[in-house]
């Protein structure tokens, strides 16, 4: 029977971060079948969905895993998966949220609140700072990519979604 697995990495960035996890996939006879790899501060990070067959691969997976942390520096965790498609990708609807202005604290969790308090679910949000040009201050940028539930009109989420960006002072919009 196939099982899955979510693998967590990260360490210190370096050329083989990369072939040294995707080795202990490849070795274990699994699949790698989708994965956001990236590099944060001085980290490089990898979040892996991995499938794989056989009695003892959760064990062995698990051994490789602090193998990989003793002989590499890479800290490794995995949790084995009881998977079912999730509803909205067979039928959501989508939406981008868009957030850019002066970075500070609570922007993130006052956008997933809203979202979080209505039901929408979160399928990526990916999020970066950058000096502005004319003033070198921090400059904050996010996009989340959504799935409404029925029910739920764009026009009520862009008003309360304009609402915090008043309070942050940030820009936001719903596309």
């Amino acid at each position: 029977m196939e099982k899955k697995f979510i693998m967590t990495a990260f360490g210190k960035d370096r050329p083989g971060i990369v072939a040294d996890v995707s080795a202990i996939i490849y070795e274990n006879g699994c699949n790698l079948e989708e994965s956001q790899m990236g590099l944060l501060a001085d980290e490089f990070t990898l979040i892996l969905l991995l499938s794989g067959q056989g009695e003892m691969l959760e064990d062995n997976l698990y051994r490789d895993c602090r193998r990989l942390e003793k002989e590499k520096g890479i800290s490794v965790f995995i949790r084995p998966l009881d998977f079912q498609q999730p509803e909205y990708k067979i039928n959501g609807n989508r939406h981008t949220v868009s957030v850019e202005g002066i970075d500070q604290a609570g922007i993130v969790y006052k956008v997933s609140k809203l979202l979080s308090d209505h039901n929408i679910n979160i399928v990526t949000l990916r999020s970066r700072t950058k000096p502005s040009p004319e003033s070198g201050t921090s400059l904050y940028m996010m996009d989340i990519e959504v799935v409404f539930p029925n029910g739920i009109t764009t026009e009520t989420i862009e008003h309360e979604l304009e609402t915090i960006g008043k309070k942050l002072h940030v820009e936001i919009s719903l596309d």
